[in-house]
């Protein structure tokens, strides 16, 4: 089959022009306001989104009311493939941490066009896999890696995601980022900002050094890459 248009989103660009006319007439552009919750977990998905700029973080809300990231989702991939799949509560709350713009539609119709086609449900399996591949790092991430290499990790993840050097995110975002304090954020923005790696003022980041990003971060960043690049082939983010 043919390709279908391509779409600054690795899902949609992933469809086959007769399982991306499943879902075209119903996709609505919206934008992805910062700080605001998609859905609170144990709330029912309606929506699934599917981002051309910006990132979605994938929360946990610990006892205490802290919140801590356990993956992102942005120009790679779709948000609602879980619930698209199979239970439509949310496991985990949603929120935008990078303002941009997304499509959108119903769950409901994301969950037709899946059930309708065998192409279309291989290629949203697939997607959630890498999702679920994410989690899995994270979580092992943050239990093992030191803060410097998190943050770094993070901070690469989101530029890829989000397609810009330029990204704003307060210190409270960053520490829920990679379940740290505020504090020990503060300390480790500073001292990637003394190497030339980010320059940071006010929320404000601009990644400056790339390559220097990668050798302060663990192993993971290239590991979830490499996961995204198998599952998600040919479409994936370089």
């Amino acid at each position: 089959m043919d390709s279908a248009p391509r779409s600054p989103n690795g899902f949609l660009s992933a469809l086959n022009s007769d399982d991306f006319e499943l879902i075209r007439p119903y996709l609505r552009t919206v934008d992805l306001v910062q700080e605001s919750m998609l859905v609170e977990v144990g709330e029912p998905l309606r929506r699934a989104y599917l981002p051309h700029k910006g990132v979605i973080s994938l929360v946990v809300k610990l006892a205490k009311g802290e919140n801590v990231q356990i993956a992102m989702i942005g120009r790679d991939s779709v948000f609602g493939s879980f619930s698209a799949l199979g239970d439509p509560i949310a496991l985990n709350g949603a929120m935008v941490m990078v303002a941009g713009i997304a499509s959108a539609l119903d769950v409901d119709r994301l969950r037709a066009a899946a059930d309708q086609s065998a192409t279309f449900r291989a290629t949203l399996v697939r997607h959630g896999l890498a999702v679920y591949a994410q989690i899995q790092q994270t979580a092992g991430c943050n239990a093992a890696h030191t803060v410097e290499s998190r943050l770094a990790r993070c901070l690469l993840h989101a530029h890829d995601l989000s397609g810009g050097a330029k990204l704003v995110l307060t210190q409270e975002a960053m520490a829920q980022m990679i379940g740290a304090r505020r504090n020990s954020v503060s300390l480790v923005a500073n001292t990637l900002q003394q190497a030339n790696f980010i320059q940071y003022s006010r929320g404000h980041i601009e990644i400056l050094n790339i390559e220097g990003l990668i050798k302060t971060s663990c192993e993971c960043y290239a590991t979830v890459k490499a996961q995204y690049n198998r599952l998600l082939r040919p479409r994936c983010l370089s």
